[in-house]
C-alpha cells in the first residue's frame, strides 16, 4: 500500500495502464501533421486560384453587358429623337429574311411585314 498514490481523493496505483507514446509514434505524429498542413496549404492555393478565375470571368462578363447596356441607351435617345439606329434596321430586315426560309414561320413573317409597315 507504500506505493499508492492520492490524486483526486482517489488512490493511484502505480503500473503501466494506457497506452503511452514512444518516440517514434511522436515523430511520426510530427511528419503527418506536417503532411496535413502542406494538403491544406496546397487545397488553399487552389481554392484562392479557383475564385480569383471566378472573379475575373464575372469581372469580363459585368463590363461586356455595361457595354451592351450603353450600346441599348445610345439607341433608345436615338429612337427618341426620331431615328432609327442602322443596327435595328439590320435586325428588323434580318429577322424578316430568317423567318419565311421555314414553312412554319410564313404566316408569322407576313403579319411581322404588316405590323411593322402599320407601325412605321
Amino acid at each position: 500500500m507504500e506505493d499508492n498514490k492520492m490524486v483526486a481523493g482517489k488512490v493511484k496505483k502505480p503500473g503501466k495502464r494506457g497506452r503511452k507514446p514512444a518516440k517514434i509514434d511522436l515523430k511520426a505524429k510530427l511528419e503527418r501533421s506536417r503532411q496535413s498542413a502542406r494538403e491544406c496549404r496546397a487545397r488553399k492555393k487552389l481554392r484562392y486560384q479557383y475564385l480569383e478565375e471566378l472573379v475575373s470571368s464575372k469581372e469580363r462578363a459585368i463590363c461586356a453587358l455595361r457595354e451592351e447596356l450603353e450600346m441599348y441607351k445610345q439607341w433608345c435617345s436615338a429612337m427618341d429623337q426620331g431615328k432609327i439606329p442602322s443596327e435595328i434596321k439590320a435586325l428588323l430586315t434580318g429577322d424578316e429574311q430568317k423567318i419565311p426560309q421555314s414553312s412554319a414561320g410564313t404566316k408569322t413573317a407576313k403579319n411581322g411585314k404588316n405590323s411593322s409597315a402599320s407601325a412605321a
